[in-house]
């Protein structure tokens, strides 16, 4: 899990720069909502993941 979070800050902190300068004082908190929304894009993506029932 710790990896998958992880990862996610590491997308994060390039998409946050392209809205708000990386030295800027609310760079963080950018980032931190983007990986937040990441990480529901990445729940949703497995709750609807199709699951094949093998019906023999």
């Amino acid at each position: 899990m710790a990896l998958i979070l992880r990862i996610l800050t590491f997308i994060a902190a390039p998409i946050a720069g392209l809205f708000v300068a990386r030295d800027s004082l609310n760079f963080d908190i950018v980032q931190t909502m983007i990986m937040i929304l990441l990480i529901v894009a990445f729940l949703v993506v497995v709750a609807i993941w199709p699951r094949r029932n093998k019906e023999t």
